[in-house]
This record gives C-alpha cells, structure tokens and sequence, in this order.
C-alpha cells in the first residue's frame, strides 16, 4: 500500500519502523503461517500491548472472511494484509479481497435473540469488541484494524505501576 494511501488520523509513514505488505491465494491454509508472522513481528516490534490474543482472533477472523465471502474460496484469488507499527500510535492491520463487498448496516446483529444460535455471522461483531479501532473501506472489501501500543503501552504501564 502507497504510503499516501495511508488514512491520515492513522498512522503517519515517517514514523513506522515497520510495514510488512503480503498477498496470499486465497486458501484458508494460509492463515495460519500468516497469523504466526504478524504475532511474531508484534512481540519483536512491541506494538501493542501484550494484545497478542486479540489481534490473533480478529486477523484469523478478517483472514477467513477476506477468503470465504471475498474470494468465495477460490484459491486462485489474491487477499492482501498490510500490517504497520507505528512508535505513537501501535499496530495498523489492513486486509483487502477482490471481492463485491458488502453492506456493514446490512449484516444482522449477532446479539439479537433471533441470531443467538446461529452457526455464523459473528466475526465483524467480534473484530470490533477486540481491537481498539475497526474502519471498512472500497465498499467492504477492506477492514482496517488499529492496535494501541507503542508510547501508548509505554505510558500506560507507567501509569499502572505507580
């Protein structure tokens, strides 16, 4: 991803000491070498907060969704996942699919009584309780996640500890 293609209130170029851009086929498993990658790269990098839990459920998540509806399995079709850590801001995890898309005021509630035994249809509702900040852009076919970390954990321990 162009580093002008970056939202701005995100993450700022010159300040990330890493970026990692990856396009996979899109075969469920890839994930998993994928997901092991990005939470080494955060453990090496402390970019987010011992948040290695979180970021491992919502990337497999953003993952299989890119792959299941985006690439409707098709393994011949490319997903693309940046992930960025920044020293203020912490990690940014971009996952991008060829895909139509898909209308996020559309999808039913996972909460409603209606939808509680479903066997699906809760991984955007989950993405969004794990991480600090989720944004979907090109039409859905594009989910941003934001880790706090960095100074962010720094200070925050700072804070706990004293």
């Amino acid at each position: 991803m162009p580093a002008a293609q970056f939202p701005s209130w995100e993450f700022d170029p010159s300040t990330m000491r890493v970026k990692v851009d990856v396009s996979l086929a899109a075969d469920k498993n890839n994930i998993n070498g994928l997901v092991e990658s990005v939470l080494g790269l955060m453990k090496a990098m402390d970019c987010a907060c011992d948040k290695e839990f979180e970021v491992e459920t919502a990337l497999r998540e953003a993952l299989a969704n890119a792959i299941v509806h985006g690439c409707g399995s098709d393994p011949t079709k490319k997903i693309q996942c940046t992930v960025a850590c920044d020293d203020d801001r912490g990690m940014l995890i971009v996952v991008r699919d060829p895909g139509a898309g898909f209308d996020l005021a559309a999808l039913p509630n996972p909460t409603h009584a209606e939808n509680l035994y479903a066997d699906h249809g809760r991984g955007i509702f989950m993405i969004n309780q794990l991480v600090d900040h989720v944004s979907h852009a090109q039409s859905g076919t594009e989910i941003r996640m934001l880790i706090r970390g960095g100074k962010a954990c720094a200070e925050a321990d700072i804070f706990w500890k004293s």
